[in-house]
Parts: structure tokens; sequence; C-alpha cells
């Protein structure tokens, strides 16, 4: 007996299809199924650990609104689901989808997005387990560069840009039934163009059930933007959450956090500690110093033995799977072991992590924030809102009444932070988002329904860099090229950067240098090891820029065989490393699906360098900087004075520099160069050139006047190099 015929049987077939057409459930007849002995979805016995999960999965809050939820998705098109954390609104609410959808009797899908990676592949993982499947069959997920689905596959967790990327080749996103949008308070970019997106399809696409979930929200905004859909409050916590708060604020959160981590460790019960701190280098740094303390301690016989396990999105999948291995066991008699995972906000919300009672929060985060009149995009450490604080402390309390310690004061909380987070869509360069609402086939992006629309300078930002890119034409539709640069999942100089490597026969070295640029850095330099880390690198730096570094170090990488230990050795990233092989392999069968030819210069023109350099030139032409006679860069549009990273492999100071970003620290860093002759700027993008009228009156603005008027003097528009 197949699949579909035993679902039919277990779900009585006279009182579940009309027409073939399978009506909606209710909670005691999907409950029946979940409680034989045959699993309807795979037709296989269920196993003894399903029936011991199936008794978790009954005691969390949300199973008791089950009915109710069912009731009203069965009633409204769209639902607002707000639910705290710990109430088991992400695992479960798909479920529930897929047992009153029976997606899988109707060839259709049921999607639930995560603004993060590392949610969408644990949450998929745990389900699979409560579903009694494999992953990757009937459960699996989809991120960016990873399709960990199947034909077999009716329920997907993936990221909220990856839905948007489906929604690109199929408008009315027809292969599925219902959409979860989880952690919406989070307002990602992506997040608020799919409700905008959802709520144009669904005037057409009746059958599509949308429900939108967070632990923090704004309900009633959230609702009146949805047609006024109905609320479904589910509790959450079993146990309450003690909240702490420092009496001054705190000069260096992160030590901070260590000495609370260690205090709490020498002085209150068993229990693991929740650490949330901004990056991967703060992590790191703060896993070795609290792993040497700890061990210190123990051997003075104050403490039970430390496991502290960093998280953060760079994270290998192995390892990140580590937060939820059991803390170490105590010494007989002696004080207990405890687990710290210190990890940037991807904790906040969708990750479980069983056994926290112990929260610590510096009350901030990474946030990206773009300026449209500089035209820079920063990641700066900026307060969180109050809805995060509430998430963040919501991680404690699951097993017994835990403890919150927010490390900074009352005051603070009531008055400096934010209600909620404020949305990505009005701090972020709008460039990727324009040219996939165009894709999209939304035209009239002023009239867009965004549930909060972008500064109009940002959007002609935007705009422009697109019209200059060639994916826009002037009066704003879509053109052939900008079409295929919305076929890769890149930035838009990215994309154009690739599209026409072709043209200059290196497109096999611009795949590998796209790559490496779309995954963490592939340098690592530890402390303590700076000089020997810096030996190492030397061997692959290209005098010519970082481009050209990094593709050195990836053909070493390839003719080593990506063997670990000769990454070790030379102090190479090996997950970076990894991550680009697979990203490359993707941006690889977007080319050939396009038909974009796939040419090497390598080995056999020793011009190569000026070839590569001039095929990135294509695509970042007006990211470019001057040196000034004072000897600093200057940005050419802005005048802004940058520096070059310390980071880079251009040791000399030449006069025209391409970069790929602009870092905001301590100064404005220019990073990830490489040299480039003036005259390439001319060489297929004369428009941005041009016209220097809205140029600001500078050294490289004059200094683009004079090659222009030899330009006009010899004729010579094409000048070869």
């Amino acid at each position: 007996m197949d699949v579909k015929n035993n679902t039919i049987d277990a779900l009585n077939q006279p009182d579940f299809f009309e027409g073939m057409i399978p009506r909606k459930t209710t909670s005691a007849q999907a409950e029946k199924l979940e409680d034989g002995e045959v699993n309807p979805f795979t037709n296989k016995p269920f196993s003894k650990k399903y029936k011991t999960i199936l008794q978790g999965r009954r005691k969390l809050p949300v199973h008791d609104q089950r009915e109710n939820f069912l009731s009203l998705i069965q009633s409204s098109q769209f639902v607002v689901l707000v639910g705290e954390t710990g109430s088991g609104k992400t695992t479960q609410i798909p479920q529930y989808l897929v047992y009153n959808e029976l997606s899988h009797l109707k060839g259709k899908q049921i999607a639930c997005t995560q603004p993060r990676r590392v949610a969408a592949m644990s949450v998929a993982q745990r389900v699979a387990d409560e579903m009694d499947v494999v992953l990757g069959q009937e459960v699996g997920y989809n991120i960016r560069f990873e399709d960990f689905t199947s034909p077999k596959t009716f329920l997907k967790y993936m990221t909220d840009g990856m839905l948007l990327r489906e929604a690109m080749s199929d408008h009315t996103l027809s292969r599925y039934s219902a959409i979860v949008l989880d952690e919406a308070h989070e307002r990602t970019l992506s997040t608020d163009i799919l409700m905008g997106l959802l709520k144009e399809i669904c005037k057409t696409r009746k059958d599509l059930q949308v429900i939108i979930m967070s632990a923090t929200l704004d309900a009633g905004k959230f609702q009146k933007y949805f047609n006024d859909a109905p609320l479904l409050n589910v509790p959450g916590r079993t146990f309450p959450v003690e909240v702490f708060y420092t009496s001054e604020a705190e000069k260096d959160y992160v030590e901070a956090a260590i000495r609370t981590v260690l205090q709490i460790h020498s002085n209150e019960p068993e229990g693991d500690i929740l650490v949330f701190l901004t990056g991967e280098e703060e992590i790191e740094t703060a896993c070795r110093e609290i792993k040497w303390e700890g061990e210190d301690l123990m051997r003075q016989n104050k403490c039970g033995p430390l496991m502290v396990v960093p998280l953060y999105s760079t994270l290998s999948p192995v390892a990140q799977q580590k937060i939820f291995a059991a803390a170490p066991v105590g010494r007989p008699g002696g004080p207990p072991g405890r687990k710290i995972v210190v990890s940037t906000n991807i904790a906040e919300t969708s990750l479980t992590i069983d056994g926290i009672v112990y929260v610590i929060d510096p009350g901030l985060s990474k946030q990206k924030v773009y300026n449209p009149r500089i035209r820079i995009e920063s990641l700066l450490v900026s307060p969180i809102s109050k809805a995060s604080a509430q998430q963040r402390a919501g991680r404690a309390g699951r097993t017994r009444p835990g403890k919150a310690y927010r490390l900074y004061t009352e005051t603070a909380f009531d008055e400096e932070l934010l209600e909620q987070t404020y949305p990505e869509i009005m701090r972020s360069n709008l460039g990727n988002v324009v040219l996939q609402l165009k894709q999209l086939g939304i035209n009239d992006l002023v009239r867009f329904d965004f549930m909060d629309p972008p500064a109009p300078e940002t959007l002609m930002r935007a705009l422009e860099l697109l019209n200059y890119l060639g994916a826009l034409e002037d009066d704003t539709s879509m053109t052939k090229t900008g079409r295929l640069m919305a076929a890769f999942p890149l930035d838009p100089q990215l994309s154009k950067m690739l599209i026409e490597s072709p043209n200059h026969k290196c497109s096999n070295e611009i795949l590998t240098i796209t790559a490496l640029i779309s995954v963490p850095p592939i340098f690592v330099r530890p402390r303590g090891a700076e000089k020997p880390a810096d030996a190492a690198k030397a061997k692959f730096v290209h005098q010519d820029g970082d481009h050209l570094t990094l593709l050195n170090a990836f053909l070493e990488y390839k003719k080593n065989e990506r063997n670990p230990q000769w990454c070790r050795k030379n102090f190479i990233n090996e997950r970076s490393m990894k991550s680009a092989v697979n990203v490359r392999k993707q941006l690889l069968r977007v080319m050939e699906k396009k038909g974009l030819a796939i040419t090497s210069v390598m080995g056999n023109n020793r011009f190569y360098s000026t070839i590569i350099r001039k095929a990135i030139c294509s695509g970042y032409f007006m990211q470019v900087a001057h040196r000034e006679p004072s000897g600093h860069y200057a940005t050419l549009k802005d005048n802004q004075p940058v520096v070059l990273h310390p980071s880079s492999s251009i040791k000399s100071k030449p006069e025209w520099i391409l970069y790929d970003e602009i870092v905001l620290t301590s100064r404005t860093y220019i990073r990830t160069c490489v040299e480039v002759n003036v005259d390439w700027l001319f060489e297929g993008t004369s428009d941005y050139y041009t016209d220097l009228s809205s140029f600001p009156n500078c050294d490289g603005k004059r200094a683009l006047e004079q090659v222009i008027k030899y330009r006009k003097r010899s004729g010579d528009r094409k000048k070869k190099i």
C-alpha cells in the first residue's frame, strides 16, 4: 500500500475527500494519525524515539491551542500568531498545517521561513525527528547555496531570502499551499518584501494560507496590515525568569560578560549559561578566556568542569550542533559541570537549547546601517530593542526557574531601548531589493505595499546603481542584463562582474573570486600567532591586489587536494574554503543554465592579472578611490577619506584603487582592494564618468577630467594598455 492510500485510509476517505480534494482536519483526527502504529508519510512503523518525542510535544503550550489554530486557519486566509519563547510554535505549527492541508496529497508544499540559516537547518532536523522521517526527504531545508530537499519534500524550512528567490521564477508561489513567516518581528529585508508580496498574491490565490508568527510582535500593526487578520496568543514559558540589571553602565561589556559567567559558575546552582555577544572575534576571545579561567577554578576544586561552545553563522553545521550536547558531568560529590554557549543573536530566536537556565545579555548586537548620502554600508554594534531583550531573557526558564543578567541599567532599558527592532529596509542599501522587486514584476516601487516604506533617497540610490550597471533602463524598466543579474543570489556588482567575465575570457577565475568574496575570510590570524600567519599569507600575496591573492590561495588549495592539514599549516580557514567550493559549484550551474561561457585565462596569458582586474572593474567601476597629494585615499563619487585595510595585500600606494566594501570602525577602511588603471573606468562604463558635474570638487575629479581631455584629443576612446 502506498503512502497516499495509507493516509486516505487513516483519515477515513468519505470524510476527507470530495472530488479527490482533501477537506480540512480536526486536531482529534490528526492526533489519531500521530498515535497510530504506522507513519502515514513513510508507510513504515513509528520508532520508539518517535513515541518518546510525541509525549514531549503534547506537553508544549502550543498543543493546547491546536484546535483554536485550525479553526482560525480554516476561516481566515491570514493568521497572526504570537507565542512566547518555548511555546513550540516554530516546530509544531508547520506540522499542524501538514495534517490540515494534506499538501503532499495535492502535490504541494508548506514553507516555514526563518531569518537565519542556522535556525532553518536546526529546526528542520528537529521536525524531521519529530515526524520520524529522514531529513532531506519528507522534511528538508533550503538556504543560500544549499538545497537539502527532494521530490518527496512537503515541509520545507528555508531562509526568507530563498523563498523570495523562488517567487522570482514563480510569481504566485504555486507550489505552496501554506506559508509560515516565522520571527516576523525581526523585520529583515526579505521578510518585509515577502509580506507585501504575499498580500498581493493572496488576492488571486484564495487557496494560499499565510501565518505570521513571532514571540514578540506589535500584533495590532500586523493584524491591520494583513486585512484585520485574527490573532492567536499562545502562552509560553512554564517557569518564571528573574531579571537582574547592573547598577551602572559597563565600560567593557565583553569583560563584564566573562566575569558574570565565572560568578554564576562559582556561586549558582546547576544549569547551563547562554551568553550573547556581537561577533565572531568577541565570541572566540570570550570562549578562550572562560575556558582558561574555568580550568583554573576547577584545579582549585572550586567549580565543576566547563564545556564552552561558540555559536555564530559562519560555523560549520557540525560545529553548530555542539550547542545541543549535554553538559559535562562533575566528579561524584563535587560541583556540577556546566555548558556555556557564547553566541551572536542567532540564538535569540528559533533555536531552543535545552538546559539553559542563565542568560547574560549585554544589550548589544551588530546591525547593518546604510548611509545613502555617502554610500557607505556599515556593520555597527548597536543597542538591541526591548523586544529582543525579552527574547533573550526568554531563553532561560525552560526546564526550571531561570535568571537573566542584563549588563545595563534598568533606566537604560526603560528609556533608551526602542520597543521593536528598527526594520532592516529602513537602514539598508536597496540595490538588490529593487532588482528582486523588478524581477517579481513589481514596477511601481513607490506604491508597493511596504509595511514601512524605505527612505526615498535610499530608493533613488538603488535605482541609480542599477541604471549604471545596465540592469535598468532610464525609465526603470528591466534590461536583459538586469534579468541575468537577478538570476544570481549575489549583490548587483558581483552579478554584473560575473556576467561580463566571459567577454574578458576569464569567467573561470572570476567565478572563483566571486565565491571567495561571498564566504567568510579565508585567511585566519589567531591571537599570539600573528607573525607565522602573516608569513603564511605572504606566500599567496599578489602585488596587484587582494582579489588575485584570494585566487592564488584557492589554486594552491586545489593543488594540495583540499588537504585540511595544508589549511592548518597555512593559516587558511578550511570551513570558508569548503563553503567557497560549494558556492562556486552553485554559481557555475547558474552560468551554464544561462548560457554564459566558461573560459580561463590562467596559464596561457602572461597578462592574466590585467585581464582579471579589467573584469572586476566591469562590476565595481563605481567603487574607486584616488590617491590624494597628501597620500591618503578618497572615494571618487563622494570624496570620502578612506584608508587601505591593514589586511590588504597592496603595500605600495597606487594612484587608483578599486574596493569591494567600505568598513567603518575607528577609521573608514576600504577592504578587498585591487589596483586599476584609470582608462579601464571608461571601457564599457563611459556613461558614469563622462559627465562629472555631480562629482565633488577633488583631486580625483580633476585627474579624471585630464584623462577625458586626453582621450578626446587622441580620439582613442578604447585605449589599450
